[in-house]
């Protein structure tokens, strides 16, 4: 009896995987470095041999059948499974040169690994790194990053790292206006509040039961958009402190507040710690970013470009 699935290779599961990642023909082309003409090709050919359907080609894009699913579910599986192996086979013999890939957020991208990456390339200098900026799910089992720096107070269980801080969060305000004030804070102030993905926060969440929403005027989803409009003088909000202790528009209206804070946790995959050049940038950045602590946790000022 034949199997059709015997009759796929890895690359053909890669293509069905990736377009029910993507969603889309051309965006999973590109990803995987060949034109639309040649996906849709080869999408049709492995239809074909399995004599089934794998995706519904709709208006908002290709949504995979229940075929297709399965098949996806199937190749994200081995595609994690062949990372670990690669990872195990070659982890021991790597040295401390070569390519590190970071996974952070911008604001850490912005705030607090300039001054690390510059120490740990100037001992190192075959090091190699990269900082992919995002705040979404941490995708280190599949091999899209070595090492994450995120907030959180609850890591992933499938990764290994340590707390190196805790993150502290204060209320901010132009500083030139809060001077004019007298250091008060007016009881019509507006306040500035995040939105999407870091509405959750716990700062914002403080900020929407004390704050009445007619007096909220201002929402982002980036620190980095939220800094710059407190110092352009809307308004009040939320910063991390090691964001707004650093910009010397900004005047900290309060003591950061240790029920409102993250843990700022360095993470990699079990199967890459003993990897050498892993494991001598996790050194080398715990040590930088603990000395660096009263900065993050609130309790010391520096400069933008301070270490």
């Amino acid at each position: 009896m034949n199997d059709p699935l015997k009759k796929l290779s890895w690359d053909d599961l890669r293509i069905v995987k990736v377009i029910g990642e993507a969603g889309n023909l051309a965006a999973a082309a590109g990803r995987i470095g060949i034109n639309t003409s040649t996906a849709f090709r080869r999408l049709g050919e492995i239809e074909a041999v399995l004599d089934r359907p794998l995706f519904e080609r709709r208006r908002s894009g290709y949504v995979p059948t229940p075929a297709g699913e399965e098949l996806v579910a199937l190749a994200q599986r081995l595609e994690v499974d062949i990372v670990s192996v690669t990872r195990r086979i070659t982890g021991q013999d790597q040295d401390e040169a070569g390519e590190i890939r970071i996974a952070t957020s911008d604001t850490f991208a912005t705030w607090l690994l300039p001054p690390v990456l510059a120490g740990f390339t100037a001992l190192h200098p075959g090091a190699r790194v990269e900082v992919v900026v995002g705040n979404g799910a941490l995708n280190l089992a599949r091999g899209e990053s070595d090492v994450a720096l995120r907030a959180t107070d609850d890591p992933p269980e499938n990764l290994v790292g340590r707390r190196v801080a805790r993150i502290a969060w204060a209320p901010y305000r132009q500083r030139r206006a809060h001077d004019e004030a007298g250091g008060h804070m007016p009881d019509d102030l507006a306040w500035a509040a995040y939105c999407d993905e870091l509405a959750g926060l716990k700062a914002n969440r403080h900020l929407e039961t004390r704050v009445p929403a007619e007096r909220i005027v201002f929402r982002t989803n980036t620190v980095q958009g939220m800094a710059a409009t407190l110092a352009a003088g809307l308004g009040a909000g939320w910063l991390p402190c090691l964001v707004g202790d650093a910009l010397p528009d900004l005047a900290r209206l309060g003591p950061a507040d240790e029920a409102l804070s993250d843990g700022l946790w360095l993470l990699t995959h079990p199967d890459l710690r003993k990897s050498g050049r892993v494991h001598v940038f996790l050194e080398y950045c715990a040590a930088a970013l603990t000395k660096r602590r009263p900065f993050i946790e609130g309790r010391g000022i520096e400069g933008h470009g301070g270490s």
